[in-house]
């Protein structure tokens, strides 16, 4: 078997961490997994960036520019990142011509294959979602009511409140219902995107399959936590709640701003709690809420973030919408309770009153109750902390996520044979 991956890049942001952790679970597998990026990081001679010298380098940062220029044409309260694909990358004919015996999609945009692109890949197609743009407009996350658009189709009368402009969601829609007649195998890393596909107009017929993604929970273990806050030179005899984001406390959907207060009330209650962040340096205006804050800055290094976790008590995940953020897989790998809200992708990384805490959808009062509850008995936090530890070893080892994956390469390849 020799699938071929395909990734704006193999490090930069969690899609790409993803892809990329599943291309080396493939290949300890023994599987001759291969990745093609935009953005090559790695030093692996599985990886391969981009062929076509200077000129594609240059044209593969002129491309998200033109995109994200002509965005501005539509108006859009959405504030989540939004992609056109409408620019050829040249990538096609080489992947038609390889010997890859199945192409597994990850995150693609920023430019880098067009929607016209994957309609003209001649070989057998998986695609691993990593947000909701591939069965949405030109928008990476969206509402999942029932009259949203990615359900009903985008028409010109259903326009959102506050949308104006050239509706681009509506034209990037449109190209995609046209291009993609044959469908593709469709992998979720979580069971609330699978149902957001499976709900969708466009791919409601597609076949579609929730598989997590994969971690080497062989690097992510708990460490003892004295060594790993002494390490990082965080205190030693306090409760230390973390929370990191790419982008800190700047991207609203990741929630900082529900969980400022819910951490404002913990410290008024005279809870003894410190808050870490990771993800971002201290700002020139840092928030004050009453306690300590200790900004760790970007941890890329799995070594750094696996005694970050360890050194926590708990990683709050107050994401407004999330499929099934690797902070939360990693942070119970390491032993570390994990609290968030119940919606989105969450509950498919908690699992409530047993490896930390889902709170009621956006009840910041809610939250500190979590965060409370997870760290005032230790008993009990350790009875959460080993629980944690052993559901990622049951469900996100790479023994137990590759051969989900390899079935659906399997069916996909089969599906193409009957059809060519």
């Amino acid at each position: 078997m020799k699938p071929y991956l395909i990734s704006y890049s193999d490090t930069t942001g969690g899609a790409a961490r993803a892809a990329f952790r599943l291309h080396q679970a493939l290949t300890l597998s023994g599987v001759q997994s291969r990745m093609i990026v935009a953005q090559k990081k790695s030093d692996l001679v599985t990886v391969e960036g981009n062929k076509h010298g200077k000129i594609g380098k240059v044209l593969s940062l002129v491309r998200p520019s033109l995109g994200d220029y002509l965005m501005r044409l539509q108006k859009t309260p959405n504030e989540n990142l939004h992609s056109m694909a409408m620019w050829p990358s040249g990538l096609v004919d080489d992947l038609n011509q390889s010997d890859a015996d199945v192409l597994n999609l990850h995150w693609i945009n920023n430019e880098y294959l067009s929607i016209r692109e994957i309609a003209q890949l001649r070989k057998p197609l998986v695609w691993t979602l990593h947000d909701m743009w591939a069965f949405s407009g030109a928008e990476h996350y969206s509402t999942d009511i029932e009259s949203v658009r990615w359900r009903e189709g985008y028409r010109a009368d259903n326009r959102p409140a506050g949308h104006g402009g050239i509706d681009i969601d509506r034209w990037v829609w449109g190209r995609k219902l046209k291009a993609w007649q044959r469908p593709i195998h469709i992998i979720t890393p979580s069971r609330w995107l699978a149902a957001c596909a499976k709900a969708s107009l466009l791919m409601h017929d597609w076949p579609v399959a929730a598989i997590p993604n994969p971690l080497d929970t062989r690097q992510y273990k708990p460490w003892p936590k004295e060594h790993a806050r002494a390490l990082l030179g965080l205190p030693t005899t306090t409760n230390l709640v973390l929370f990191g984001a790419i982008g800190g406390i700047n991207d609203p959907r990741k929630g900082w701003g529900l969980l400022k207060p819910a951490l404002e009330s913990l410290a008024a209650q005279k809870f003894e709690v410190e808050c870490v962040i990771f993800g971002q340096s201290e700002p020139v205006n840092p928030p004050r809420l009453g306690l300590p804050l200790h900004w760790m800055g970007h941890l890329n290094d799995d070594v750094a973030l696996a005694l970050l976790y360890s050194a926590a008590d708990v990683l709050v995940l107050p994401s407004r919408q999330e499929n099934l953020p690797q902070s939360g897989t990693e942070a119970q790998a390491c032993g570390c309770p994990v609290v968030a809200f119940n919606c989105s992708g969450l509950p498919d990384v908690v699992v409530h009153g047993e490896t930390g805490y889902l709170a009621e959808p956006y009840d910041v009062e809610d939250l500190a109750k979590g965060i409370f509850w997870v760290l005032e008995d230790s008993e009990r936090h350790a009875r959460l902390c080993e629980a944690a530890r052993v559901r990622a070893l049951r469900l996100w080892s790479p023994e137990v996520v590759v051969p989900q994956y390899m079935r659906v390469y399997e069916a996909a390849i089969e599906s193409y044979k009957s059809k060519a």
